[in-house]
């Protein structure tokens, strides 16, 4: 029987195939712009992120978990980092070598599952930069833990997170409440349906406790925090926010 991250990973690459928002690598002219300084990342949909949680990139190991797509790490890696991408969509990790090449630098690429541990040693890099994604996956707090563990002393910890308020609305319509919270479709088998109607891959709600208790549990300290909505939509117009993003330090 296929694993539900095996077929989110088949689902993604289909989606970045149909040309996926989230999938689109950044062009020539963006990478030229990261090269001189002038550059601007997401982890949520609309809100990019303050560029005081960031430290100097020059020399630093960056490690962009569930972030493929040829979006973040080609700045990165133009600003001076040395970037190491995992994701376990194919497709995801064409889009960061075609970059890569494209623009002439090097990046190490990792197709690997995030319900696993990762596959690096202990203290491996000095910021993990986590774009919203841990939606994909029932357990997030194995995820803080491994990054809790690659992760140096003193290294960074950015992540988007989903706070769960788009389970409440099916499809398009975000002025009728359908759903219902938490929203584990391996445990209710109406949600399954509604996720395969939609097309939505297999998706999880995670409480506040999952999302940032699961950090402070794992070790992190929470250094700031921000709000976003989805890019489009009843819910954005009428200012909701359905997405955090998060600033940890490991001491």
């Amino acid at each position: 029987m296929m694993e539900y991250t095996d077929l989110n990973a088949s689902v993604i690459d289909r989606w970045v195939q149909e040309g996926w928002e989230w999938g689109r690598p950044v062009d020539h002219e963006t990478c030229q712009r990261a090269r001189q300084g002038d550059w601007e990342v997401l982890l949520t949909p609309t809100r990019p992120v303050p560029r005081d949680w960031f430290p100097p990139l020059s020399g630093r190991a960056v490690l962009g978990l569930a972030s493929g797509g040829g979006q973040q790490m080609p700045v990165f890696a133009l600003a001076g980092a040395r970037c190491t991408v995992m994701d376990y969509s194919e497709k995801q990790l064409e889009s960061e070598r075609m970059v890569a090449e494209r623009e002439g630098y090097s990046i190490d690429i990792v197709r690997a599952d995030m319900t696993k541990p990762f596959p690096f040693p202990d203290g491996s890099f000095d910021l993990i930069f986590h774009p919203v994604s841990n939606c994909y996956i029932r357990d997030v707090g194995h995820v803080w833990r491994e990054c809790a563990r690659v992760l140096r002393p003193g290294g960074l910890l950015m992540a988007g997170l989903d706070n769960g308020i788009n389970f409440l609305f099916e499809g398009e319509d975000e002025t009728r409440i359908t759903g219902r919270l938490p929203f584990d479709p391996l445990a209710d088998p109406d949600q399954m349906e509604s996720l395969m109607r939609m097309d939505c891959g297999v998706q999880f709600s995670h409480t506040i406790e999952d999302q940032i208790g699961g950090q402070l549990r794992a070790g992190f300290t929470l250094l700031d925090i921000y709000e976003d909505t989805n890019s489009e939509g009843f819910l954005r117009e009428r200012g909701v926010p359905t997405f955090w993003a998060t600033l940890a330090g490991k001491a």
